[in-house]
């Protein structure tokens, strides 16, 4: 059984058409497929929307309708096909274009769509490894509430322009050497919308549309890197009169670590062991993005010998695979400056019994070698 039409727009049978176009407008823009991506219910029921306001919004066809109901719409019924209607007339007036596709064979204007907004958007490190919801705000065109984006007075719409023809073009003919020249233009009179708005709102002053502050939570994906772009669909400015809005793009700006750096998936962080570690094989703790993990250093581990933590890098993105990285921790031995007096003997009975040559006790000799090599 075919869904009344009425109930579909939510409205009374008696509805004026200013209050069947504002039923429209509120549950287009719900169920509009930018709205709602890859949701094929609410494509469908926009669509039968679309379709029970083209039918009630012609006084012709909603008459028959009202009498016989759909029987009396169908082909054949009380002359011609009420289906036969132009979708793309009511999106090009509402949403600037069919989203649905479909070429337009007559020219006839409609609200542009608003502007495409940026916005710079600054995370820490371990937000873009391991992804964050983020409250941004910025300054925007919003959809005038008081005549819900139609730019016209309660109680009033919009009507074709009288020096287009609701085209929003002029022909201009002008003869040249070559003959006649015909150009375009927008209109003038209507700003190359095609309507002319007799009574504006007088909040929004005929423009649809007002600037406000607004706040959106962005969703940043885990591994997003520094440099990178989020599009927010619709989450641009509001279009004049009732046009679709534009998008948002969100610029990614990640800072810096004091502790890792960052090649793609991979992290790359410095593991900080003493000599007598490095000589004799030790145990110790490691902070990681994830927590302390122990490490085990083997005996004799020479400066710049790399430990791979797998697993333990950045998450990648969708696209490039599963998992995460690796993160890599470079060893870097740390040699005493200054020894106390009882450790300088220990070391020196080490070095001898290893037969190895070590400077005597305030010795300077070696030392004013060595600096004089890197004069």
């Amino acid at each position: 059984m075919a869904t009344d039409y009425y109930e579909l727009l939510r409205v009374d049978r008696g509805a004026s058409p200013d209050e069947l176009k504002r039923a429209y407008r509120k549950l287009a823009r719900e169920y509009h497929p930018d709205a709602n991506p890859n949701d094929e219910e609410a494509e469908a029921k926009f669509k039968e929307i679309s379709e029970a306001y083209a039918v009630l919004s012609d006084e012709e066809a909603r008459t028959r309708y009202d009498q016989f109901g759909h029987e009396g719409l169908r082909s054949g019924g009380m002359g011609g096909d009420p289906f036969n209607f132009d979708l793309n007339d009511i999106f090009e007036n509402f949403f600037g274009g069919n989203p649905f596709g479909g070429a337009r064979n007559r020219g006839r204007a409609g609200p542009p769509p608003g502007e495409d907004q940026e916005i710079v958007l600054d995370l820490e490190f371990d937000e873009a490894v391991f992804g964050v919801d983020k409250k941004v705000e910025m300054q925007t065109a919003l959809a005038c509430d008081s005549c819900e984006g139609s730019g016209a007075a309660e109680g009033t719409s919009a009507r074709s322009c009288n020096s287009c023809g609701g085209v929003g073009q002029v022909r201009q003919v002008r003869q040249s050497l070559l003959g006649q020249m015909v150009t375009t233009a927008p209109c003038g009179t209507c700003g190359g919308l095609g309507e002319e708005i007799p009574s504006p709102c007088s909040v929004c002053r005929g423009e649809g549309r007002r600037r406000d502050t607004v706040s959106y939570e962005v969703r940043v994906p885990a591994g997003i890197d520094s440099g990178s772009t989020l599009r927010l669909t619709g989450r641009g400015a509001a279009g004049p009169r009732g046009g679709p809005s534009g998008d948002l793009y969100v610029h990614l700006r990640v800072g810096e670590s004091d502790t890792f750096v960052r090649d793609g998936d991979t992290l790359h962080a410095r593991l900080h062991i003493t000599m007598l570690q490095a000589a004799l094989g030790a145990r110790i703790d490691f902070e990681t993005l994830d927590g302390v993990v122990e490490l085990a250093i083997p005996p004799g581990t020479q400066p710049g010998e790399i430990f791979r933590l797998r697993d333990h890098g950045v998450p990648r993105l969708e696209g490039r695979g599963r998992g995460r990285g690796d993160l890599l921790a470079s060893v870097e031995v740390e040699i005493p400056s200054q020894l106390s007096a009882e450790d300088e003997q220990q070391l020196r009975q080490v070095a001898k019994q290893r037969g190895e040559e070590v400077a005597d006790p305030g010795d300077r000799t070696v030392l004013g070698k060595i600096r004089s090599a890197f004069r």
